[in-house]
């Protein structure tokens, strides 16, 4: 067969997750989805401000906003919110990301309009009490300080610094650091949740066992009120890509592993060729037990006790990066390995085979992933977030499926130079000499 005649895998259509979606005139947007799986709803509610709105200096502002916004409201304190939705058995996650602040939850169908009041009033309404905004600042100064003990999160952080800078949103962390969540006041966090929890930054996805007109009453009711001025999205220049390799050592004596993190700015997740670096990067590092790195690397040599790489294509152009966590005295060969299978995939390229079997996972693996209502809420949420259509569950196969060889190894050729990448070794590196 000629690449001319490549054939892609199949991608038949079907019918759909097909939502309903309603913006309510004060710019707050509410998609619905019914399913009769159990008497239990899925609630996930995005606000779109996330760590990229940070002030300066100030690192870690969002971050400590969200694990203090459900401590107290104007009219319940935070004992009350916890009876509220523990009397009912609801588990409320706040997590901040780059770019939003999710609030996530399951309760019964006959609780929904109660616990979407509660979330309501805390998303509106946050008081940020002076003595649980300390508590919780202390709390977030301990999680940074385990990190800074930790080889995987240090050589995390540190390559994403090196890619982006200091004073890119990206390249700083999410939580701050320990100087930074200190210099953070009440004020600070009042003045956030003012500029940044807006109707217009919010979006609303219900998915379980009820009727999608209910869900919209239920919502307009709790949130239709709501009046604030739209905040303005901080604007930060699309990061360059490094034109020579680098690499940066954080010496950790003390611990027994090393832990590698290797990368490259990549694309967007808007970019047109962003699902022919997605086929590309799972056959490098995802598919099967860790695609070619981790066959190569963990499997045949056995030098990583865990090898991977991922693509975190964001609004802004993010990574692509190789992680793995390896013996000391194993890091240099290692990082020749990472370097010989990255050359390689630029070079030969992917194989047909290697495609088609990635297409097919990835294609195959979609009605496991909408299994579950949490499953399906975080899908539709992610597909509003970056304006992929509410048909996106439909179109995705085909989008996949329509990757050419040729797509996905111009992928490869463009990302993977290692005379480009960017290295970070937290650990007891380089290894003493033998006991």
């Amino acid at each position: 067969m000629t690449f001319s005649q490549q054939v892609a895998p199949s991608a038949p259509r079907g019918k759909g997750l097909n939502p309903v979606r309603d913006t309510f005139d004060n710019g707050v947007t509410l998609i619905a989805k019914q399913t009769s799986r159990s008497p239990a709803v899925t609630i996930n509610l995005a606000v779109g401000a996330g760590s990229v709105s940070d002030a300066p200096g100030l690192a870690g502002e969002m971050y400590l906003l969200g694990r203090t916004i459900d401590r107290g409201t104007i009219s319940m304190p935070a004992e009350k919110i916890a009876e509220e939705l523990d009397d009912r058995g609801v588990s409320l996650n706040v997590t901040v990301t780059r770019h939003q602040t999710l609030f996530t939850c399951t309760t019964l169908t006959l609780d929904f309009e109660p616990v979407l009041a509660v979330l309501a009033d805390i998303v509106r309404r946050p008081l940020f009490p002076e003595a649980e905004l300390a508590t919780k600042k202390g709390e977030v100064v301990t999680s940074i300080r385990q990190d800074e003990d930790n080889p995987y999160v240090r050589a995390s952080e540190g390559l994403m610094a090196m890619l982006f800078g200091n004073e890119h949103p990206y390249g700083r962390r999410v939580r701050g650091t320990v100087e930074s969540v200190g210099r953070i006041g009440r004020d600070d966090v009042v003045r956030m949740h003012a500029e940044q929890f807006t109707p217009a930054c919010v979006t609303i996805v219900v998915v379980g066992d009820v009727d999608p007109g209910k869900a919209v009453g239920v919502a307009r009711r709790c949130f239709g009120d709501w009046s604030a001025a739209t905040g303005s999205a901080p604007a930060f220049p699309a990061p360059s890509r490094a034109t020579s390799r680098r690499q940066q050592v954080i010496a950790m004596p003390n611990k027994s592993q090393a832990d590698v993190a290797y990368g490259f700015v990549s694309v967007a997740r808007s970019d047109p060729d962003y699902y022919a670096y997605f086929l590309m990067n799972n056959v490098l590092g995802q598919y099967g037990m860790g695609g070619r790195l981790g066959d190569s690397i963990r499997e045949r040599q056995g030098m990583a006790y865990y090898v991977s790489s991922a693509l975190e294509a964001n609004v802004l152009p993010g990574p692509l990066f190789v992680r793995a966590g390896v013996a000391p005295g194993n890091v240099d060969r290692t990082i020749a390995s990472i370097d010989a299978e990255l050359a390689g995939v630029r070079t030969d390229g992917l194989s047909l085979k290697e495609l088609q079997d990635s297409q097919r996972f990835l294609i195959g693996s979609m009605p496991r992933a909408l299994e579950t209502n949490a499953g399906i809420a975080n899908f539709l949420q992610t597909a509003e977030f970056f304006g992929l259509g509410l048909d996106f569950d439909v179109r995705l196969p085909e989008l996949l499926a329509a990757v050419t060889l040729e797509q996905a190894n111009a992928a490869a050729r463009s990302a993977l130079d290692p005379e480009r990448a960017t290295l970070v070794i937290a650990g007891p590196y380089p290894p003493g000499p033998p006991a």
